[in-house]
């Protein structure tokens, strides 16, 4: 075939593609009427992203990569969301962080974001229904668990269940509007020192390291004083004009964020689920062995756990457990049930759909 040809039909092809991408707006629409006449207050459905996402995957035959399609299949699904009802997500912000990039990623860009200054924020406005979702990170492959979002979960007040979760590559840069010679001073977020430690002692080992609250603030620092860069982004580098001097200076190169998606409520099973679970135990020898061993015996695995000091007692702790399952499979609900008995509090979090990992 000629280019002229091929040219044609591919515009024949939108056009279908047009009518048929409409034809699917209107079944979204007829959805959102018919939850609404249910009472239902939820547009987000994380078991049912789950459910497309794969079907999509299991019917690629290429040439599309398998993340290209996923995210075309996003954006399309944010469209949906946003004709059943106007959707609000919450975020850390400001615009350019990455978990502004996160909510891009896991919600689309038809949805209206939210970035509000700290984790604690993210939770309250979940909580008092001035969003409808947030979004926060919860741990780092290189820097391990993010501190302020456990302590938001032990001070949380209202309905705020984790619906489901995310893995974004977090890939940092150095961003500057002088040379690598000038640098004096480099500003990032802590946790961010911790993923590029190692680059930086090679590179950069006479610049001060100046932590701030987030990549973005670094950022616009950097395109204010002379002399100065910041780690971030290359959505940062966009918003203030500044030249990536150096991409992914990560030591890891696989390095990532799991991020949590905040709502009101769980989502339901899907046969490949987690859960996350809150407990502290009394202040004995052998006490969390004896919880441990609880999941043990009803074939419930563990698949992370982590402490966290007890904001009102010194020297005590709780324990954030991921679980694998729902909360209402049979051995997770008896485990969960015996648990209560050898524990001062327990709660649930939240229980979602495992996420599905797309290639590049």
């Amino acid at each position: 075939m000629t280019l002229e040809e091929l040219r044609k039909q591919i515009d024949e092809i939108d056009m279908k593609l047009v009518e048929l991408l409409n034809e699917r707006a209107r079944c979204a629409v007829q959805i959102g009427q018919l939850k609404r006449e249910q009472g239902q207050e939820s547009v987000y459905s994380p078991e049912r992203e789950r459910d497309v996402v794969e079907r999509i995957l299991a019917a690629n035959k290429g040439p599309l990569a398998d993340g290209a399609l996923v995210s075309i299949w996003k954006e399309m699904m944010s469209g949906s969301l946003s004709l059943e009802k106007p959707v609000r997500v919450c975020y850390l912000g400001p615009e350019g962080s990455f978990s502004h990039l996160a909510a891009l990623e896991k919600f689309g860009h038809s949805v209206q974001l939210i970035g509000v200054r700290d984790i604690a924020s993210v939770f309250d406005q979940v909580a008092r229904a001035a969003a409808d979702y947030g979004i926060v990170p919860v741990e780092n492959t290189t820097g391990g668990a993010v501190s302020d979002t456990m302590e938001a979960f032990l001070w949380v007040h209202g309905p705020v269940k984790v619906c489901a979760e995310m893995a974004l590559p977090v890939h940092q840069n150095l961003l500057s509007k002088t040379t690598m010679e000038r640098i004096k001073k480099v500003y990032s977020k802590p946790q961010v020192f911790d993923q590029c430690r190692g680059w930086l002692a090679k590179n950069l080992p006479q610049a001060d390291l100046v932590a701030v609250g987030s990549t973005t603030e670094a950022a616009l620092l950097a395109s204010r004083v002379d002399g100065t860069a910041a780690i971030a982004s290359s959505m940062a580098a966009e918003l203030y004009n500044l030249n990536i001097l150096n991409p992914a200076i990560e030591d890891n190169p696989q390095n990532q964020t799991r991020f949590l998606v905040l709502g009101r409520e769980s989502a339901k099973p899907t046969g490949r689920d987690k859960t996350c679970l809150l407990f502290s135990v009394a202040h004995k020898s052998g006490a969390l062995v004896e919880v441990l061993d609880i999941f043990r015996r009803y074939g419930v695995n563990l698949t992370k756990i982590e402490s966290h000091p007890s904001p009102t007692k010194s020297w005590e702790y709780f324990f954030f457990v991921d679980v694998e399952g729902h909360s209402k499979d049979e051995n997770v609900a008896n485990a969960l049930a015996e648990a209560r008995q050898h524990t001062r509090q327990l709660e649930v979090l939240g229980s979602f759909p495992v996420a599905v990992s797309a290639g590049a």
